[in-house]
């Protein structure tokens, strides 16, 4: 007898899913029960299992992220299917295609206070774009079909209800009845172009612009050839979000890589001073560094309409898959002679590099964390992939790391949750299994569930072709990025109660797994950590000592930066005294005028409140 079960689980092949993230439990125990039985006839999913459902979540969002596939998670009933949300809300919140597929009880049991038993589709019907209970065989192949072509067309999470009973009941191939439905697992197109007549105007304002600036997220993927093709016919720069990182390689002169906090001196600078801007599948969220309203004509290509013209006003709007719309507008450009808007950005852009290099230099009383991640970088190794985690990791990721052409790199955007790196750098590792991963995480983060996965990459490294993965923890025994965030956004100072991380031997507890791990305290230990890292053909864990007073300095010192931080410090900040070094020591680096700028030397009344 073929069960619904086992007719969810041929569907999903058919939907081209090859691996899913599970949990069990006995809400969705016929499910796991189908599940193995395909497993031993040679005709089952790869079931990955790591060590809770968030994790589960969340690397489903990463394999969606990283492979363009839909990404696949279960979960057994209230318990499990909860665990689940943190990890739906990453998908939702960077626009990625997931199916989660819950367990419940019983069908008799909905509504009657049993155990486990919940209203799930209220718990879902905010993360997810469709969520739907299968109540009778009949109906599980319409809703899975629709959850896998809302998925897909959405860019959203979606939720598929299957309570236990229904799990083992006999499946029933849907007739020609009167409510039933017959569907199919045929995938829709998402190569969507815009009307020619927008592609015109579009073309007619990126011809007419004299200094046009790219910004390009993640929903360029695949757009590369495309997005240099439009930067080289209009003379641009190129910005690229941080999840866009990957889109644009490190080499391109003009990329100028990212914007804000996170972000060059001249990507700020070429916000200011552009007259056309062109957004590429991106949700940047920080408009206080676009440009001024009305000083660019701007452009938007976006696959999720209801974003568009969201962060800056926007003279035309191209609902369209950015590849394809590209494609489409290219032969409408024309080739720009004058490029010394583009040349200049270009000699910016080596500057920065230099700046970013001394400032890797720069000796702390301990280790200083941008050296870490400049020597990473300097040693990536062709088509790496890296992870990093919300906080200052995500800072030095963005300020320090160049992916290259056919490398990846990723972290939960909009979200920003914490811990996420760990179960990105194992879904990243399932799905290129030849390729080098590295995991860049703080110790906040990793404590939380990323130490947890250590387990399960003891317990599935064997099935990798290259079982080379590294962890890099930064062990500052502090929640960073808040602290500092506390002192710049609130005039607050640190928290001890709150910020402070318990100290432990990371490298010594990796190694109790048979990995190698490294302790790293001293510069220069720093290149030679990853020299014996990328050596290894296997798990490392670099368990790096870190300061934590090295400030996340953006590209630009806001009045309000300073004073806030100094506000935290007459407050009584425990760590004022090295605070206060550190920073100096970072401003310095960075040039006098910088240093100027962030004290308000020399400048007064108007002119000095528009910084």
């Amino acid at each position: 007898m073929s069960t619904v079960s086992d007719f969810v689980i041929q569907r999903l092949k058919d939907w081209s899913v090859s691996r899913v993230f599970g949990f069990p439990g006995d809400g969705i125990g016929a499910f796991d029960g189908a599940l193995g039985r395909a497993e031993r006839e040679g005709e089952g999913l790869k079931y990955i299992r790591p060590t809770h459902e968030e994790l589960c979540a969340l690397m489903a969002t990463a394999h969606a992220k990283f492979t363009g596939e839909v990404g696949v998670c279960v979960a057994t009933s209230s318990p499990g299917g909860f665990h689940l949300i943190n990890g739906l809300y990453d998908a939702k919140m960077d626009n990625q295609p997931v199916v989660a597929i819950v367990g419940q009880q019983g069908l008799a049991s909905l509504g009657t206070f049993n155990q486990q038993e919940s209203n799930l589709e209220r718990t879902f019907a905010d993360v997810a774009v469709y969520v739907q209970t299968i109540v009778s065989p009949q109906q599980a192949q319409a809703v899975i079909d629709t959850a896998f072509r809302t998925a897909r067309t959405r860019l959203q999470p979606a939720v598929i209800i299957l309570p236990h009973d229904v799990q083992a009941m006999e499946m029933q191939e849907p007739g020609r009845e009167h409510w039933v439905s017959r569907s199919s697992a045929v995938a829709p197109s998402t190569s969507i172009t815009p009307p020619e007549s927008d592609l015109v105007r579009a073309a007619g304002i990126l011809n007419a612009g004299k200094k046009v600036a790219l910004l390009v997220g993640h929903g360029a993927n695949g757009a590369t050839d495309d997005v240099l093709k439009v930067a080289e016919l209009t003379g641009a720069g190129i910005i690229t979000a941080l999840r866009g990182k990957q889109v644009v390689p490190s080499d391109v002169p003009y990329h100028t890589q990212q914007l804000g906090l996170l972000g060059s001196r001249p990507s700020l600078t070429m916000m200011k001073e552009c007259d056309t801007l062109l957004l590429l599948g991106t949700n940047y969220p920080y408009g206080e560094f676009l440009p001024e309203s009305g000083q660019a004509r701007a452009i938007q290509v976006d696959l999720k309409p209801e974003q568009m013209g969201l962060r800056y006003p926007t003279e035309v709007n191209l609902w369209g898959d950015v590849k394809a719309t590209l494609a489409a507008l290219i032969p409408h450009l024309e080739t720009k002679t004058d490029l010394s808007w583009q040349d200049s950005l270009s000699a910016a852009m080596r500057d920065w590099e230099d700046e970013v290099a001394a400032q890797a230099q720069v000796e702390y009383e301990k280790l200083n964390p941008r050296l870490v991640f400049h020597e990473l970088n300097k040693r990536l190794p062709p088509q790496a992939i890296v992870t990093c985690d919300a906080g200052t990791t995500a800072d030095w990721y963005g300020h320090h790391i160049r992916l290259r052409r056919g490398m990846l790199g990723d972290l939960s955007g909009r979200l920003a949750t914490m811990l996420a790196a760990m179960p990105y750098a194992l879904a990243a590792k399932f799905a290129y299994p030849e390729r080098s991963v590295i995991c860049t995480i703080g110790d906040g983060a990793f404590q939380m569930l990323g130490m947890n996965e250590l387990i399960t990459i003891k317990k599935y490294m064997h099935s990798w072709d290259n079982p080379q993965l590294i962890i890099l923890v930064a062990h500052n025994d502090d929640l960073t990025q808040v602290s500092w965030e506390m002192r710049t956004e609130d005039g607050n100072p640190l928290w001890e109660t709150a910020q402070d991380v318990q100290t432990m031997d990371y490298a010594g507890y990796a190694e109790l797994f048979g990995f190698k791990g490294i302790r790293v305290k001293t510069p220069e230990e720093v290149g030679a950590a990853w020299d014996a890292a990328f050596a290894h053909r296997g798990v490392t864990l670099i368990d790096a000592y870190v300061s934590k007073d090295v400030p996340p300095i953006p590209a630009h010192i806001t009045r309000e930066y300073a004073l806030n931080t100094a506000k935290a410090l007459i407050k009584g900040d425990p760590e004022e005294a090295q605070v206060i070094v550190d920073s100096a020591k970072a401003l310095i680096t960075e040039g006098v005028e910088r240093v100027k700028d962030a004290l308000h030397i020399g400048g007064s009344g108007k002119e000095g409140e528009k910084h």
